[in-house]
């Protein structure tokens, strides 16, 4: 079983005397079902699950009255085995978006206070408008994602002693020793390739078969696609699968800002927003928006309407692109991609670390990759994949455009120079 993060999640939230119910959100495959459950079998005397995707007949249980004591007899009725014992029990209702009026029982639930409930769901942004009632003030939040960096380390077998030792040389800014900042690096690279979807982490550590990841990985993008035509409405299928498709051609591009002319030519915001929009609540893309100025607050400086789109597994980005990629990233070779991919790793380390994404973009001749909140001081990244590469666009920034801070991730050592620090890219996760 794979270390996951959000069980220290789950059992702040079962230690809280005042919790609610518990919705558990996040892109399919990234190990929602496999996470709760195994906290619910462990940590509760009596553990029932109800899966609305895997059994559509469970809807029938919420059809009618949604009384926790009508719920109660549906449950065991349907379910077998199901025994509610008060203060004991953990009901976990998964992929509760394909149940509206499940969602809707929630309030219930969290008033009746005998049970623990947990619900999760994939495509819960894409069925909000099917809830007829939402339990607004019954219900905690948590988002999951695929495996950060960390979560990572872990499956390969890295100890919480070995990245607490590289945490100490971030700390002290001292550089990492070489044989300890090369693997740390070989490991970084590993992972921007897997990704962080649990069963292929769980296929690499286990065979190291990078063929076999991308196998995984395609079979998973084919999935998204389904989804799409699963669950887009009417003209927005083909709109989601262009804009999924145009995805690696716009990271291509020096100027990254995300164009609807290279999803089709002559497109527009008013014919391709909402399907891209589709793809964001689906938890398959992030977005991050250019700064009007670089300075705090960024959320207050953001142009909503100016952004770049990042893939939140990169894993998955990679296996988009053409075949070979995977050992271009691995010799550390990937053209016009290279820069794109390194981005999107980035993005997507702090996206997981419930960061919102910015960057600043002026005339076309500047672009700092990502902003953000540091010692409450609005701190330029720079992401560079190439060691002997200069910080052009940084000194600029720093030189003409009021910019106090600045971070370079590459895959050099640590190193500093008047406001700015040079970390290795692993060093994000500190961030």
């Amino acid at each position: 079983m794979l270390r996951r993060k959000i069980t220290e999640d789950l059992l702040r939230w079962k230690g809280n005397p005042d919790r609610r119910c518990l919705l558990v959100k996040g892109a399919r495959q990234v190990g929602k079902t496999y996470s709760i459950a195994a906290f619910g079998k462990e940590n509760y005397t009596s553990f029932i699950a109800i899966n609305f995707d895997e059994t559509p007949a469970f809807r029938a249980i919420f059809e009618g009255d949604l009384d926790v004591e009508t719920l109660v007899k549906q449950i065991t009725l349907r379910v077998p085995n199901a025994d509610f014992v008060p203060g004991k029990t953990l009901l976990f209702l998964d992929e509760i978006q394909n149940c509206p009026r499940a969602r809707t029982a929630l309030k219930f639930l969290a008033m009746d206070k005998r049970f623990d409930v947990i619900a999760s769901g994939s495509m819960l942004g894409i069925h909000y408008k099917e809830v007829p009632s939402y339990p607004v003030g019954y219900v905690d939040q948590l988002e999951m994602y695929s495996l950060d960096f960390e979560e990572f380390l872990w499956a390969n077998g890295i100890r919480e002693r070995s990245i607490a030792d590289v945490r100490s040389f971030y700390k002290q800014k001292e550089p990492v020793p070489p044989s300890m900042h090369d693997r740390m690096m070989e490991l970084f690279r590993e992972h921007i390739v897997v990704g962080g979807m649990p069963r292929i982490v769980n296929e690499f550590v286990t065979t190291h078969n990078f063929a076999a990841v991308l196998r995984l990985q395609q079979a998973i993008l084919s999935d998204y696609t389904d989804d799409i035509a699963k669950y887009a409405e009417g003209v927005e299928k083909a709109k989601a699968r262009a804009c999924f498709a145009s995805i690696p051609k716009h990271l291509a591009k020096d100027y990254k800002k995300f164009r609807y002319s290279i999803v089709e030519k002559g497109g527009s915001a008013r014919k391709f927003g909402g399907s891209l929009m589709w793809l964001y609540d689906a938890g398959i893309i992030n977005f991050c928006y250019n700064l009007s100025a670089p300075e705090l607050p960024l959320e207050g400086n953001a142009k909503s309407d100016v952004f770049k789109v990042y893939m939140r597994d990169t894993g998955l980005l990679i296996a988009m692109l053409e075949p070979g990629s995977q050992e271009d990233i691995m010799d550390g070779n990937l053209g016009i991609y290279k820069g794109a991919v390194y981005e999107n790793i980035i993005a997507d380390i702090f996206g997981k670390a419930g960061k919102k994404l910015y960057y600043y973009e002026k005339d076309n001749r500047l672009e700092i990759d990502f902003f953000i909140r540091r010692n409450k001081t609005a701190t330029a990244v720079e992401v560079k994949s190439a060691d002997n590469t200069k910080s052009k666009s940084l000194n600029y920034a720093m030189a003409n455009h009021g910019v106090k801070r600045g971070i370079k991730l590459s895959s050099k050592n640590i190193g500093e120079t008047e406001n700015v620090e040079s970390l290795p890219l692993y060093m994000a996760m500190f961030l």
